[in-house]
C-alpha cells in the first residue's frame, strides 16, 4: 500500500523487519531463511526509503540470530522474551544487542479466543505491569516495558480508549521515556556498550 508506506516514512516510525511471511523457522533450511531476510530488508527499504535497523522474526529457528548478524545493518533483534532490559550477546565473534519483546503486555491477547475480552482488561494488566516496573526502577535499576500494538486490534472503537488511558497513566509519572526500539538501541549502545555490560545474556 503506497499510501501507508508514505505515512510510515513521513511519520519517522521505527520500522523493524518481522519476517517475509509468518513462518516458523525451526525446520526451514538456512539458505531459505537467509534469502527471506534479504528480501524483507529489500522490500522495506524500497517502500519506506530507509533500511530497517531492527529484526523480530517471532518464530525464530536455530540459525536466525546468526543470519541476522551476518546480514549486517541491524542494531538489534527482539527474538527474546526473557528480561526487562536489553542485553548483549556474542554471535560469530561479534557483539550483538537484544531488546526483548513481550507477549503478556500485547494487544494480541484481545484477539478472538484470547484471554482479554475488553480493552479495560488490557489496560488493567498493562497498568499493573507498568506500576511494578516503575516501582522497581525507582529503587535504582530502571526497567523497560514493551507494549505490543496492532492497528487492526487495539484500533477498534471499543478498545482505543483503553490505550489512551494507559498512555495518560504512564505519562503521569516522572522519568518515563516513551520511545521506539531504535532509540532504545542507540541509547544502550552509547551508554551501556558491550565492554561495560553488566547484564550478560539471561539464563533461559
Amino acid at each position: 500500500n503506497p499510501e501507508a508506506a508514505a505515512a510510515i516514512a513521513e511519520g519517522g516510525m521505527d520500522v523493524a523487519c518481522h519476517g517475509q511471511r509468518w513462518l516458523d523457522y525451526q525446520s526451514i533450511p538456512e539458505a531459505v531463511e537467509s534469502a527471506d531476510i534479504r528480501r524483507n530488508v529489500e522490500v522495506i527499504t524500497r517502500l519506506i526509503g530507509r533500511r530497517p535497523v531492527g529484526w523480530y522474526t517471532g518464530r525464530p529457528g536455530p540459525n536466525t540470530r546468526r543470519l541476522v548478524v551476518e546480514s549486517g545493518g541491524f542494531l538489534y533483534d527482539s527474538d527474546a522474551y526473557n528480561d526487562d532490559l536489553p542485553w548483549w550477546t556474542r554471535v560469530g565473534g561479534a557483539d550483538h544487542l537484544v531488546i526483548p519483546h513481550s507477549f503478556d503486555t500485547n494487544d494480541s491477547r484481545l484477539q478472538r479466543g484470547g484471554d482479554f475480552a475488553t480493552g479495560e482488561e488490557f489496560l488493567v494488566y498493562c497498568r499493573d505491569a507498568f506500576d511494578w516496573l516503575y516501582k522497581s526502577g525507582c529503587e535504582g535499576r530502571p526497567r523497560m516495558m514493551t507494549v505490543g500494538l496492532h492497528g487492526r486490534i487495539i484500533g477498534r472503537p471499543g478498545r482505543l480508549g483503553a490505550l489512551a488511558r494507559l498512555l495518560d497513566h504512564m505519562q503521569g509519572h516522572d522519568g518515563v521515556w516513551l520511545c521506539s526500539r531504535e532509540r532504545i538501541a542507540r541509547h544502550w549502545i552509547t551508554q551501556h556498550p558491550p565492554a561495560a555490560a553488566t547484564n550478560p545474556e539471561p539464563r533461559r
